[in-house]
């Protein structure tokens, strides 16, 4: 039988603890945070409160569009920092960023993978949850639906939330695009328990 000294102890915490910062750090990238800022902003303009004519729902549908829009292609940009220090963004693609370096730096690592495509289903999913069971942009959309169903608009947000946030923590985010500070670490291993 082993016997685990205080600092074995000690540094089996530590590891925990990262690996729990690093699940909430990745939760947090869901959402693109402006993204969401703009939406809960303009919603309540645009959708006069719940109360909307034919204009106002046309405007909430394409905020409501422009926004999955944004929180979908958010999820494949990505940041670097050159040789002499400055941060640059790009687009992923599948033969690294776009646009490209002067060549100082290897962009390959920064190639699309299907990570990738399960963030950005992922955020364009949760984002459309959360503003389709919006209280305004239900009554203003679906008002029948609306006042028949105030527990789900209620309960599936946050469901939503706890499903993605398992699956991120399956998948974790290495992307860290415009909007989040730069780490030159993120692509080495992610935080792992030590036995």
């Amino acid at each position: 039988m082993a016997h685990e000294t205080p600092s074995s102890n000690t540094s089996s915490l530590k590891s925990i603890k990262d690996m729990g910062l690093c699940g909430l750090g990745n939760l947090i990238k869901l959402l693109p945070t402006g993204t969401a800022f703009m939406f809960h902003f303009l919603n309540p303009l645009l959708t006069n409160n719940g109360d909307c004519n034919l204009g106002n729902r046309l405007l909430s549908q394409a905020l409501i569009g422009l926004c999955g829009l944004s929180c979908f292609l958010s999820t494949f940009t990505d940041s670097y920092s050159d040789l002499e220090g400055s941060i640059h963004y790009g687009i992923a693609t599948t033969t690294g960023l776009w646009p490209s370096g002067d060549g100082s730096v290897d962009l390959s690592k920064y190639k699309l993978q299907v990570a990738d495509f399960v963030h950005a289903i992922l955020s364009f999913s949760v984002f459309m949850v959360v503003s389709l069971l919006d209280s305004n942009t239900a009554q203003c959309l679906y008002p029948k639906y609306a006042k028949d169903s105030e527990d789900m608009l209620k309960v599936v947000p946050a469901i939503a939330g706890l499903v993605s946030g398992l699956i991120f923590t399956v998948f974790p985010n290495k992307r860290h695009g415009i909007g989040y500070p730069f780490d030159s670490n993120i692509y080495e291993e992610s935080p792992k328990l030590e036995s």
